[in-house]
């Protein structure tokens, strides 16, 4: 197990296959500033390149996921200039650029509020698992402003229709809401939450590395194609490809030979760390 301190509070913990982000500022309601930002960017960087990792975990401390963006923050960037706020916001645009394109699995871990750029984080991930006190709200235009940065996440989430909604009135969204509009996937009860996480944690260790990856990549391809683009050359050589890997060559013949694939040989469980 390795661990990764930060003076904006976040950590980075490393347990086998499993890399867990946790935001850790809960006097601050885990809220965003430009340094913690630049955290979550250097965290995302160095799991890119440890091979080992698996699966990414986004969760926070105390009673709230995060509150959005720090109230400091805001009020200092509102005295600075136009080039300096579009640098700010391109960094934030990054993150969540870095986020959604992370190659590994990512679930996120969701309780208490989930304001503004929060609600960016979980769009982003590829998993949703939330608290039922869970509460959520885009609430940009409530500041004079939009939810622009995490506006192509969002969209993407829940849709155009519940975006206009929601884009423009602003309001508090329960869980059984954010569940409906598709921004979680999965609702339970705050003391099962934890035990909730580890069942889909175990769901996706048990997957091929490569295959996980695979999937993903295929989702982003299929996405970004034109539409009436016919993708059957690009699908039939991925199975092709896939069939004929290491990988999925051990996968198959696990399964002819009902024994378990070399991966899930080998412990990869791992644990929140909060």
């Amino acid at each position: 197990m390795s661990s990764t301190a930060s003076p904006t509070s976040a950590r980075l913990t490393i347990d086998g296959a499993v890399a867990t982000i946790t935001l850790d500022q809960p006097d601050k309601l885990n809220a965003f500033d430009d340094a913690l930002i630049k955290t979550l960017l250097s965290y995302l960087e160095q799991l890119r390149n440890t091979d080992t990792v698996r699966l990414l975990k986004l969760v926070a401390t105390g009673k709230h996921f995060c509150a959005g963006a720090d109230l400091a923050w805001m009020k200092r960037m509102a005295l600075l200039s136009y080039e300096d706020n579009l640098a700010d916001a391109q960094e934030l645009a990054r993150l969540f650029k870095e986020l959604n394109e992370f190659p590994h699995p990512t679930l996120v871990r969701v309780q208490g509020a989930a304001y503004g750029g929060a609600i960016g984080l979980i769009a982003c991930c590829d998993i949703a698992i939330a608290a039922d006190n869970a509460r959520f709200c885009l609430s940009e235009a409530r500041l004079g402003l939009a939810p622009a940065t995490i506006g192509p996440y969002v969209i993407a989430a829940i849709g155009e229709r519940a975006s206009r909604r929601l884009f423009l009135t602003a309001e508090v969204f329960d869980a059984s809401m954010a569940e409906h509009f598709g921004l979680v996937h999965e609702i339970v009860p705050m003391a099962d939450l934890d035990a909730q996480i580890s069942v889909v944690e175990k769901n996706i260790l048990e997957t091929g590395p490569e295959a996980s990856v695979a999937a993903k990549s295929l989702i982003r391809d299929i996405l970004k194609s034109e539409p009436g683009c016919d993708l059957s050359d690009h699908t039939s050589a991925l199975i092709a490809q896939l069939r004929v890997s290491d990988e999925g060559q051990e996968g198959l013949s696990a399964f002819f030979d009902k024994r378990l694939p070399s991966w899930r040989c080998i412990e990869t469980t791992g644990q929140d760390h909060e």
